[in-house]
Formats: C-alpha cells, structure tokens, sequence
C-alpha cells in the first residue's frame, strides 16, 4: 500500500516499532508510571510508549511514542526530544530510532535544516512556494513538513522560550483532523530528522490490514508477490 505517509499505523504501533528496536538488540523495561521505555545499546537514546499515560496532544491527538537522547550514558539531562501521535506510519519512527543509535553522537548537529529539505525532495515532494526554506509538501498535498515555532510542552536541551523545530502532519481531507502528528524539537540533529523524513516520503509500499478511512481514495494497493 501506497504512500506511506498515509498508510497509517495498522493500530499496532507500539508493536512494530518495539519488535525492530528488539531486533537492533535495545532493551526494554517498565517504569514507575507503568509505561514501556526502550534503551538503545549505546544507552544515549530512550524511546518510551506513553500513550494513555498523559494528556499531551498534538494536533488534537495523543501522544504514543516519546524519544530522547543524551550527550553520556549516565547524563539526566536530554538534549532532544521527539513525540510522534497514533497513526504515524511505524516504519517511519523505526527507521528514525535506528538512525539514532548508528549515530555514535545523537546528540550533536552536523548539518543544517536543508538536510531534511532535500531528503524529502528527493523523494518527490516539493518546497512550499511561499516559504520554500522551511516547507515541503507531498504531491498530493495531504502532508506537510515544517521548521516551526514548537507547542510549549516540547522539551529540548535548549531552555530559552519560544524556539522552532520540526513539525510534520498528515491531513488527507483539509479541514478535516489530521491523521497523525509528529515534532522534533529545537536541537534534535537534522540529519536524524531527515531519516525520518525519508523512510515517511519513501514510495516503496508497506503492509496494512486495515487502512485509515481518512485517507480512503488517496491509497493505492499493490498486490502481494
């Protein structure tokens, strides 16, 4: 099935992601809040299942995964966070986590905002008009990509209010709720979001049982071989 973007989450997003965290060898345990946290081996990056253990939304919609990642191993200070709602395609946030620990330095930021840019136009979407620097668009105009001023209960390293990062959205219909919602925040590394950003624009097909009725009409199946 195809785009991805659109393709939802199947609703088995925390078992996706979680069995390819588990095949990259992180480890998982549950918290004091009774949510499931993944440790990658490094120990610099967390990604922690919290839906339903908060009341953070975004885009109206709750928060599932929350990530973050640390300069030490024993450091309690995140540099970075990222929140991705239900409904965001689970190849996309898998591939992120995994870019995450081949990084021996998650925390730091090599390039710039133009990295994530070209990564989704060389996937065949296409600069905003308007605003071609900090915006992109799928081809159909069903989901957007942005470097934007951040919600206020977005964490980052990075303590001065007010701050921008990047935000992505699905919204098959205008007007309509938006499928799923995701942010980084203001110092998560470019090249990290942009794996993200490539594995969601990617045109190769994923694998859904059920897929969202928002979307209906602007899916199409490719049978299996």
């Amino acid at each position: 099935m195809r785009p991805r973007h659109l393709a939802g989450d199947d609703d088995e997003l925390a078992d996706r992601v979680a069995d390819a965290l588990a095949d990259a060898g992180w480890s998982t345990w549950t918290t004091a809040r009774s949510t499931l946290l993944h440790l990658s081996p490094r120990g610099l990056a967390g990604a922690e299942w919290v839906r339903g253990s908060h009341d953070f939304l975004l885009g109206d919609l709750q928060v599932a995964w929350h990530v973050s990642a640390r300069q030490h191993p024993s450091s309690a200070v995140m540099e970075w966070t990222a929140c991705f709602t239900t409904g965001t395609p689970p190849e996309a946030i898998a591939d992120f986590l995994l870019a995450i620990e081949a990084r021996t330095d998650p925390a730091v930021n090599y390039d710039g905002r133009e990295r994530v840019l070209d990564a989704l136009c060389a996937q065949g979407w296409a600069r905003d008009i308007d605003i071609p620097d900090t915006r992109a668009w799928d081809p159909g105009m069903s989901a957007g990509f942005a470097w934007a001023e951040l919600p206020e209960l977005v964490r980052d390293g990075d303590p001065r209010p007010g701050l921008s990062g990047w935000q992505a959205w699905a919204e098959p219909v205008i007007g309509d709720p938006y499928q799923w919602t995701a942010v980084f925040s203001a110092s998560a590394p470019h090249d990290l979001v942009a794996a993200f950003a490539t594995s969601l624009a990617s045109p190769a097909p994923v694998w859904r049982r059920n897929p969202p009725e928002s979307a209906a009409g602007r899916l199409s199946t490719t049978p299996a071989t």
